[in-house]
């Protein structure tokens, strides 16, 4: 049995069609509460948008972020109502520090949903305003690409936008420069480049022209102390209170998603293994691959939530899938 969890929440690009489907066909009641309270926050149809919406639906920056969100508490909820699952620390990469936030007692969930669906949309404006792009960089250390991405600086902006794993890194910024910065990491012997379908250069200095109208829709909600330890991806280090919480949510906006900190400073933690509650399996493949722990869970689909529930020493409800 294990209860005693790294709980990592997935940020944008984890979205996908049909991704609440399983929540609400094996879990409608406690599911169908979140996801029902998700769309009176942000005023959007998410119930359908992540259950029978198709994957286009999802695409726009300002849709995908309150979905995943909604989706990640969710899960939560069901664990919490069918386990009693409290985790022992929590981590978000980038979007996914929302619902950390909220499992750790920092955030109401409808607060850092209309902050999510806030972010999105200010994210997505500045995506009208640049021509932005993202590529993610395979094989190559990440001190290396810095010095590319410098040497690229006269073409636009181009900088590190996550330290995923030691071997994938993803640079952000003016298409031009990421461009020339992707085709000179692969002349260093980098193995491969992959352009990332997003809509906006997140994690860059052209999203600082977003901080102080978001520095003031953090100010008008309250804060509180975690209830349980936070690991920032900001700084990979403990959140140490709620107006640190704040200050790490507005800075996050342009700065990079150190997730490579994130599950080193996890593993100074007692924990028995890694939890990714919310669509996908990106983390889930951040943590197996770093071997930071031996076990790694994810709750993508029904059968993985119904045999992480037996795990967890909690026999499925009649009706969940086997």
């Amino acid at each position: 049995m294990i209860d005693n969890l790294f709980t990592m929440f997935p940020g944008q690009g984890s979205q996908r069609a049909g991704m609440a489907g399983h929540l609400l066909r094996e879990h409608p009641r406690t599911a169908g509460r979140v996801l029902a309270r998700a769309e009176d926050a942000t005023g959007l149809p998410l119930t359908a948008l992540c259950s029978t919406a198709p994957e286009e639906a999802l695409a726009p920056t300002e849709i995908a972020q309150p979905a995943i969100v909604a989706t990640s508490l969710a899960v939560l909820e069901v664990l919490r109502d069918q386990a009693g699952f409290v985790p022992a620390v929590v981590a978000g990469h980038s979007l996914g520090e929302y619902p950390a936030l909220v499992a750790a007692g920092v955030l109401e969930a409808e607060a850092a949903l209309r902050l999510v669906r806030r972010r999105g949309e200010l994210m997505a404006g500045v995506s009208r305003q640049v021509g932005g792009a993202m590529t993610a960089v395979l094989g190559l250390a990440a001190a290396r690409i810095e010095e590319i991405c410098a040497y690229c600086a006269p073409l636009g902006v181009v900088e590190i936008a996550n330290y995923n794993e030691p071997g994938q890194t993803v640079i952000s910024g003016q298409r031009p420069a990421v461009e020339e910065a992707a085709r000179r990491a692969l002349a260093a012997g980098a193995e491969r480049t992959v352009a990332l379908k997003v809509s906006a250069p997140f994690h860059c200095s052209l999203m600082r022209a977003i901080e102080d109208e978001f520095a003031a829709e953090l100010e008008r909600v309250p804060f509180s102390a975690p209830r349980l330890p936070v690991i920032s991806s900001v700084t990979g280090t403990l959140v140490r209170d709620g107006g640190h919480a704040r200050d790490l949510l507005r800075r996050q906006l342009a700065g990079p998603v150190r997730w490579v900190d994130v599950l080193g400073a996890a593993a100074a933690h007692a924990v028995d293994g890694c939890l990714e509650v919310g669509p996908g399996r990106v983390l889930s493949g951040f943590a197996n691959r770093t071997g930071v722990h031996s076990v790694v869970r994810s709750t993508h689909d029904a059968r993985r939530i119904f045999a992480l529930l037996r795990e967890l020493g909690q026999e499925p409800a009649p009706g969940a899938a086997a």
